[in-house]
């Protein structure tokens, strides 16, 4: 394989592996689930996409952290507008992470804690 194809499916898989956040809108838990396997069956053979990776599960830990926060705060009734707009962000973000990916850039998600490094 060239260095170029291997660079395309590289691309290829960090758009996957971004998209399949999405899967959790679809299947219970896919969104969780899909993002790691990708990432798990796949970094070894295709080395960057474990900073991909990384970056994804950070997100997902740091949108599960904020969603636990925002729904506490819903007892006073600020939590319901920031829970709408995490919600927002958990669709859009992925999708702006993917484009990149598949462009071959790293996209830092924002407000993302970083906890695997």
């Amino acid at each position: 394989m060239t260095i170029q194809n291997q660079e395309r499916e590289a691309n290829l898989w960090a758009m996957f592996l971004h998209l399949s956040l999405l899967g959790g809108y679809i299947i219970p838990f896919g969104g969780f689930i899909a993002p790691v396997i990708i990432w798990q069956l796949k970094k070894d053979e295709l080395p960057i996409l474990d900073i991909h990776g990384k970056m994804a599960v950070n997100w997902l830990i740091s949108s599960l952290i904020y969603g636990a926060i925002f729904s506490c705060l819903t007892i006073v009734f600020i939590g319901i507008p920031l829970l709408a707009l995490l919600g927002v962000l958990g669709v859009l973000f992925p999708i702006i992470a993917g484009i990149k990916a598949n462009n071959g850039e790293f996209w830092k998600y924002p407000f993302s804690l970083t906890i695997l490094k």
